[in-house]
């Protein structure tokens, strides 16, 4: 039987303060620290090292004898070690990471702002809003998911999607601006969430145009989608998470200042395809982000910028087969996702110059054969799959061949083979992940770092002693 924690009883435990609180350590005494205003934390979900390098050479021009530095390569001030608990081993999820960062609390894969005991651990986005601060969560993945479910709420199971969505107004109303994907969960048949926050005062929208028009002074819910938003490298606007994060800053300001979270959330869903492609596109959406924030601060110096990764996906690595070269000259042609190209492949004949279209680069023979007997052989099972009795599907348990999903690994092959991509996982690793900074009190993130002294020092810059 499926354990949940009891709503009435983590309201009351926040409420009365009976939560595990971190011990605090910082290299100043509190008074001595000038505490910035505004505080905007970034998490680029799944961001290791070797993406953030990829990115340097994904956006170097060849033409130059110089390797031109990134936003990333600007502010990394130190690295940050990334592992969970004691009884999850040295590989965390999203989930504890996330705890970790948002509370300073190490706890067990899968928990949502609670320690390894169950208990409701307090979040420095819920000591900002105990402090007068307004607050806003901003992220490319559905608001309900691991990450900035760990700075909203308390659950012992990042999966408890519904009841996660529903401690957001159950649990009392956390943020001032929520933006981000998950209409599944917030309008169901048996709730909708969207009408309980819009009753609270909240003004919904459910379109990018919509965010140049926003009510000032209002707190605002923005869905833009079933799950999460869609990939950069498809979506309406490519830079998504720049346009949230503008209008998110604008719609935050105030006497009092701010803290928000912000989650490049998705490069971690392409590390654990192992698609290099749309895993660039939205580190690229995420350094537009970034350099909008550098020019933010310089006109709000009392801001201080955080940005770091919760763990390293995929086993992403520049250079493959023993290959000393890393070629990333075909991602930058590139138009749509590989799921997109995928979609659209399994659903024509494979040929030369179709497929070569969809890339925007021109295949080989030897390529498209490749894309062509990865349909083939999908389509051969899927036949036999339906062949099946209802009977003889059960006592398998065979799952239903997916064409698209099969073709889909191909043309990841294509571009990892072309790019001389390699990885070697389909989920995270332990390796430390990179801290950088800038604005007010960024010298406090400087050296090597746990990842629960990210959120302690956010506390001490917060007024917590």
């Amino acid at each position: 039987m499926k354990k949940t924690l009891s709503t009435l009883c983590l309201a009351v435990a926040i409420a009365s303060c009976a939560t595990t609180e971190p011990t605090l350590d910082s290299s100043q005494p509190t008074n001595l620290i000038t505490q910035p205003k505004n505080i905007i934390m970034i998490v680029g979900d799944g961001m290791g090292p070797a993406y953030t390098t990829a990115y340097r050479y994904f956006k170097d021009d060849p033409n130059t004898e110089v390797i031109e530095e990134t936003v990333f390569d600007r502010h990394n001030v130190g690295m940050s070690s990334t592992y969970p608990a004691r009884v999850s081993g040295y590989v965390t999820d999203s989930a504890a990471s996330a705890t970790a960062l948002s509370s300073g609390t190490k706890t067990y894969n899968g928990a949502i702002g609670i320690d390894v005991d169950k208990n409701p651990v307090q979040t420095v986005l819920e000591w900002a809003k105990l402090q007068g601060k307004k607050t806003g969560v901003v992220v490319t993945s559905q608001i309900n998911h691991a990450t900035p479910a760990s700075y909203l709420a308390h659950n012992e199971s990042r999966n408890n999607y519904n009841e996660i969505a529903d401690s957001y107004i159950d649990n009392g109303i956390k943020a001032d601006i929520y933006l981000g994907g998950g209409w599944q969960y917030f309008i169901r048949e048996d709730r909708d969430l969207v009408a309980e926050f819009k009753a609270n005062g909240f003004h919904y929208i459910d379109n990018y145009a919509e965010l140049a028009d926003l009510p000032a002074n209002k707190p605002v819910l923005g869905l833009f989608d079933k799950k999460g938003l869609p990939w950069a490298l498809d979506d309406s606007n490519q830079h998504r998470l720049l346009a949230l994060t503008q209008a998110a800053t604008t719609q935050l300001e105030n006497d009092n200042g701010y803290f928000m979270l912000v989650e490049a959330s998705q490069i971690d869903w392409g590390g654990h395809a192992n698609d290099i492609a749309a895993s660039i596109a939205e580190i690229d959406d995420l350094a537009k982000t970034v350099e909008y924030l550098e020019q933010y601060v310089k006109s709000n110096p009392d801001t201080l910028v955080v940005i770091t990764a919760d763990h390293s996906t995929g086993g992403f690595t520049l250079g493959a087969n023993g290959t000393y070269a890393w070629r990333p000259d075909v991602l930058r042609t590139m138009k749509m996702s590989a799921t997109a190209i995928s979609k659209k492949l399994a659903n024509i004949d494979i040929t030369q110059k179709a497929a070569s279209e969809l890339f925007n680069f021109s295949l080989t023979k030897k390529e498209v054969l490749k894309l062509q007997q990865a349909k083939y052989h999908a389509k051969e099972a899927l036949a036999q799959f339906l062949a099946l009795s209802a009977q003889e599907k059960s006592e398998t348990k065979k799952k239903k061949p997916n064409v698209a999903g099969a073709v889909y690994k191909a043309v990841n092959k294509v571009i990892d083979n072309r790019t001389n991509t390699g990885w070697t996982s389909g989920g995270h690793t332990a390796v430390d992940v990179p801290v950088f900074a800038f604005g007010q009190q960024s010298e406090q993130f400087y050296g090597k770092l746990d990842n629960t002294d990210i959120a302690k020092k956010i506390f001490t810059l917060l007024g917590k002693k």
